[in-house]
């Protein structure tokens, strides 16, 4: 799907303080006029099925792999490529030497300025559902509902033993890679707690909840926030 980036949003995002920048020069009431919703989960959690399924029931798009996708359009890399560095911190020097080791790689000021420009481009066309990326943290806290995924440690490794055939030892460590990976990626390029609870609107432990459960509560959470989506739907659909 092809994404015009508004004049706008190419001339903040060569900073990394693009939402401040972004709000300082046109009122997010009027850039993000369309509601839009952000994902953040805990692996195992069950968040990427929640997701698709919410964007089913609003009539919404869901952006996961688009995402990528539009990255590795925007920089001319493979998708294997951003996907290497998809919600993943880097040290100094290890961009320092992939740099100028691999004449493919994307270093990291170029993939955040890029992944931010997707997620504010995506929010500004609304009605969709964004997952992960520390989207919540990009867009603008009162033009979307920002949801958390969780589940206690030891049901989300069932699952991954369940749903993806590992052994208990491998589900434990691809749990402990990702939540790592992803904390340390909010931390470093947002300056933000991934666990903060002052981060969402909404948090749902889907222990008890089964997919279509906790889309129920996050579908009221959202219309309690945004009155007027029927109407706004009527208008833009």
């Amino acid at each position: 799907m092809a994404i015009n980036y508004y004049p706008l949003i190419n001339k903040i995002v060569s900073t990394l303080g693009i939402k401040d920048r972004l709000l300082q020069e046109l009122p997010e009431e009027h850039f993000f006029s369309k509601p839009f919703i952000t994902i953040a989960r805990e692996p195992g959690s069950g968040g990427a099925p929640i997701a698709k399924k919410l964007a089913e029931r609003l009539g919404f798009v869901v952006h996961d792999e688009t995402i990528i996708d539009q990255i590795a359009e925007s920089t001319k890399r493979r998708k294997a490529i951003i996907q290497q560095l998809d919600e993943k911190g880097r040290s100094y020097v290890n961009d320092l030497v992939h740099s100028a080791l691999n004449p493919e790689y994307v270093d990291e000021n170029t993939f955040i300025k890029e992944l931010t420009r997707v997620i504010l481009t995506f929010a500004h066309q609304g009605n969709c559902v964004i997952l992960g990326r520390g989207s919540n943290f990009i867009t603008p806290f009162a033009r979307g509902l920002h949801v958390n995924i969780v589940a206690p440690y030891e049901l989300r490794v069932q699952r991954a033993m369940e749903y993806e055939g590992y052994d208990r030892a491998k589900a434990k460590k691809v749990i402990a890679y990702h939540e790592k990976e992803r904390r340390e990626f909010v931390k470093k390029y947002f300056k933000q707690d991934l666990n903060s609870r002052n981060a969402y609107d909404l948090t749902i432990n889907t222990t008890y909840l089964s997919v279509d459960e906790a889309v129920e509560v996050i579908e009221l959470a959202f219309r309690r926030k945004f009155p007027a989506f029927k109407r706004l739907k009527a208008v833009f659909f």
